[in-house]
């Protein structure tokens, strides 16, 4: 169930700005809230990519491991991570415009066993609040780098 659409317009090349969404490694540097990255797969990023992302939430730390699901460079990737009976899937598009790059942004979540179901309105408000903004910042990292 689609929870969560954005746009965002970064105003440099279309080559540019996917490497470097694509650097999960780098993403501390860009979200707040993401504190380490752990890769857990060697080689470029492809589909099967795997990382292990660690948050600090309300104080706590929360780790999940990141998959790559779907990977065409400069055009589109796609993210997952499954656990607790919730899993999150978010996909990215990438267009070149004439005013830079533009990302479409979709954000899925799906829950597993009555108590996810319950609680799907409180999870998903928190998972809102934690990524609501994060094209925002890549959007700001990557126009104020080099």
């Amino acid at each position: 169930m689609t929870f969560m659409n954005q746009t965002v317009t970064i105003g440099k090349p279309l080559e540019d700005v996917f490497t470097t969404a694509t650097n999960f490694t780098i993403s501390p540097e860009i979200m707040d809230t993401v504190v380490a990255v752990d890769i857990l797969s060697e080689g470029p990023v492809k589909e099967g990519y795997r990382f292990q992302e660690t948050r600090e939430i309300r104080g706590r730390k929360a780790r999940s491991i990141i998959e790559v699901t779907d990977f065409d460079p400069n055009r589109k990737y796609s993210v997952r991570s499954y656990q607790h009976g919730l899993d999150l899937r978010y996909h990215y598009q990438f267009v070149q415009t004439s005013e830079g790059t533009r990302i479409d942004f979709q954000g899925e979540l799906y829950t597993e066993g009555l108590r996810n179901k319950l609680m799907k309105p409180l999870i998903t408000l928190i998972i809102k609040k934690e990524d609501k903004d994060h094209l925002e910042h890549l959007k700001k990292f990557i126009e104020t780098s080099s």
